[in-house]
């Protein structure tokens, strides 16, 4: 089988501010590792197909920032979406791109390029399972993460009857539950949705005709024309507007420490650790303090007796807040002076 890497790197990651800008955003950032959050993905995707055929989607603003990055990256392999239209549109101009190319049985591996991914093999061996899944039942497989933790902030997975060894069709997928159903799935072995999916163009491209017309429409309309593409669709996920409402669906359990680096204190979970719990990055000196995340560019942090707060330097600006407030950094930036909100 042919298999193509398809990496959704759109989006600001406004929850990193005031590191995450327009300009660079979360996956042009070194996050995890020392390397930008897209150059980690494609280097563990590298083992999986060349980047000939790799297709990486994102902002049309930020085609010459991931061209610098990748400069081995082909030019017309960086698709740059004219506007936001959902995760459902783009994967299938990224199908509809790969069938031209190479045929309606290539099969496309669709990942997000702000993961951390603990065990790169186990994660590998997996999207091959995946791939040979969704060439042999021609179905839309998705890589369910087994859970690690009640998170009410992730998608979840029901596996229904099995169809081969690892291999499940989905009975139903559940939408962010509150923490106490979250629990209670994890326990009857439900997973999260992790935004993975593996499956031949054609039968993507199938699907979408049959059941999503926010978006079929557009396909045949455009005739090639990514701006009459994505100006003529509506937005919805693909989740929504084609996994739900199709009955191909297959689900493959993953074990392999994925993680959705979401938010500042995602990164406790991601990053190595001192022996207080504190996740450092840059020039840090830390002193009867734990459980902190701190990202130092440019100027050198002290902390001292401190405990659960993320505290993000760069470029003449300082964050501070605490883990738990981490996720809401939305409404600081709304709330921010003018001169402020333009470093936002």
């Amino acid at each position: 089988m042919t298999r193509w890497i398809v990496v959704l790197a759109g989006g600001v990651g406004s929850r990193f501010w005031p590191l995450s800008t327009p300009g660079r955003p979360k996956q042009l950032l070194p996050l995890i590792t020392d390397a930008p959050l897209l150059a980690d993905t494609l280097r563990r995707l590298a083992p999986l197909a060349p980047l000939v055929r790799t297709l990486v989607l994102t902002n049309a603003a930020l085609v010459h920032a991931v061209a610098e990055l990748v400069p081995a990256l082909p030019a017309d392999n960086i698709i740059a979406e004219p506007s936001p239209a959902g995760t459902a549109a783009a994967l299938a101009w990224a199908a509809a791109v790969i069938e031209r190319r190479e045929g309606p049985d290539a099969v496309m591996v669709c990942v997000h390029a702000d993961w951390a991914i603990g065990d790169e093999v186990g994660f590998r061996a997996s999207l091959e399972q995946a791939a040979r899944a969704a060439e042999r039942h021609q179905s839309l497989v998705t890589v369910g993460i087994v859970p690690s933790r009640p998170d009410p902030g992730f998608g979840y997975i029901q596996p229904g009857d099995p169809i081969e060894d690892g291999v499940f069709r989905v009975r139903r997928f559940v939408e962010k539950p509150e923490r106490a159903l979250a629990e209670a799935m994890r326990r009857d072995g439900y997973l999260w949705n992790s935004g993975i999916f593996v499956w031949r163009a054609g039968d993507y491209l199938a699907e979408v005709r049959a059941h999503t017309p926010e978006v079929a429409p557009a396909l045949d309309a455009a005739g090639g024309d990514i701006r009459r593409f994505f100006g003529g669709v509506r937005s919805v996920s693909v989740d929504v507007g084609v996994l739900e409402r199709s009955s191909r669906v297959l689900v493959l359990p993953g074990d392999f420490g994925w993680d959705d680096v979401g938010t500042w204190a995602a990164l406790q979970r991601v990053r190595a650790l001192d022996g207080s719990g504190n996740a450092l990055h840059g020039a840090v000196h830390a002193l009867d303090s734990s459980g902190n995340v701190v990202h130092a560019e440019g100027h050198p942090v002290a902390l001292y007796g401190v405990h659960d707060l993320v505290v993000v330097t760069t470029n003449g600006m300082t964050l501070v807040t605490t883990t738990e407030r981490a996720a809401d950094l939305k409404t600081l930036i709304e709330s921010l002076p003018a001169g402020m909100r333009e470093r936002a």
